[in-house]
């Protein structure tokens, strides 16, 4: 078996542990120290690594600017899509929809796939290109899930300044932000890794290795995926892979590009899952909003953890089939066609859905006929 397929099955393997687990973690506390575990040490940890470890390029600067250009379309092409699946608008299931689905995961689902079909030349560039998401998960992200918060859940009608300075609290007091200030901080004086006190570096990085693993047994103790959740999340997902798609489609044709590996890194990159980091933010604000009612929350917690759950095993499959189809993705047709294939199949589910309601009330209107 193919060791980046192997990497795959061992991720998925952690998620079914975690499954398996439930039986162990009875109560909400347990699984909420795990939660508490990442959020405030192993993510911070993890992201103050990483940017360290950034080294910017000055000819693949355009990279971070395409990403961040990909997740701000599809952040506002969300509203457009969600009502067709049925999701409501201003409901907690819509807010959480939109917060993470605009939001890649390239370290997991897509870095170990691109180094072992398109080498490290092309890794180099996937990650310079994650800078881009990286302002976009853990900033942009994070700005648009506190003012939803406190827009939601304000009593009364107050003044944008009185909003802002609870919220500016809230992101200077967060420990991810408190890690990503510094972490810039050191940067701009040129530390790395490397040059940090041993003692200091190690602690970090141990706390970093624990992330993934933690976080692919988090979700597998904390979903709890429902029949109908199941099929409109999995058509949402196919309908944003679609949009991911059209997207690529349309920009290697309007740049001209040809090299087929600048093509299917494009396509691997946008087609990976949805991050870890924005459910970090909907975890942020679901511990303030402790005390109020869960349908009136401003996110849907398990309905964030069932898109975690669903959306990396499907990535993991649309990549690799990308990147095994060689030339064939090179034709901006066949682009276009993928990007069709993958709508139809997220459409098929509230079509059949929307045929079924109609049936239902076709029977109840002719029953109450007959009787009539």
């Amino acid at each position: 078996m193919d060791i980046s397929l192997q990497k795959t099955v061992v991720f998925l393997f952690f998620i079914l542990i975690g499954v398996l687990l439930k039986v162990k973690f009875q109560s909400k506390d347990e699984i909420s120290g795990i939660k508490k575990i990442i959020l405030n040490l192993a993510l911070p940890a993890t992201i103050f690594i990483a940017l360290l470890g950034v080294k910017i390029e000055l000819e693949l600067l355009l990279l971070p600017l395409l990403a961040l250009g990909l997740n701000l379309l599809l952040f506002f092409a969300m509203p457009l899509l969600l009502p067709i699946l049925g999701i409501v608008k201003h409901t907690s299931e819509s807010r959480t929809a939109k917060l993470l689905m605009p939001s890649l995961a390239p370290g997991l689902s897509c870095f170990p796939f691109v180094l072992e079909f398109l080498g490290k030349d092309y890794l180099a560039k996937a990650a310079m290109a994650d800078l881009g998401n990286k302002i976009f998960v853990l900033i942009f992200l994070y700005l648009i899930a506190m003012n939803w918060h406190y827009n939601l859940q304000s009593k009364k009608s107050k003044a944008k300044f009185s909003k802002l300075k609870p919220m500016l609290k809230a992101m200077i007091t967060e420990p991810v932000n408190m890690f990503i200030l510094v972490a810039l901080l050191l940067l701009g004086f040129g530390f790395t890794m490397d040059t940090l006190p041993f003692f200091l570096s190690e602690t970090l990085k141990k706390l970093s290795l624990i992330m993934t693993p933690l976080v692919l047994l988090f979700i597998g103790l904390a979903v709890k995926i429902k029949r109908k959740q199941f099929f409109q999340i999995f058509s949402l997902l196919c309908l944003r892979a679609s949009m991911v798609v059209l997207i690529v489609g349309l920009f290697v044709s309007i740049v001209g590009i040809q090299v087929t590996n600048e093509i299917l890194l494009l396509l691997s990159f946008g087609l990976s899952a949805c991050s870890f980091w924005p459910y970090a933010h909907i975890a942020a604000v679901d511990s303030i909003e402790d005390q109020v009612p869960e349908k009136q929350r401003t996110f849907h917690n398990n309905y964030a953890i069932t898109i975690l759950a669903l959306s990396f095993p499907l990535s993991t499959i649309l990549i690799l089939g990308v990147l095994n189809s060689g030339s064939f993705l090179t034709a901006v047709p066949n682009i276009f066609m993928l990007a069709g294939l993958l709508f139809g199949t997220g459409i098929l589910f509230p079509l059949v859905n929307t045929i079924q309601t109609k049936l239902s009330e076709q029977k109840i209107k002719t029953s109450v006929t007959e009787n009539v």
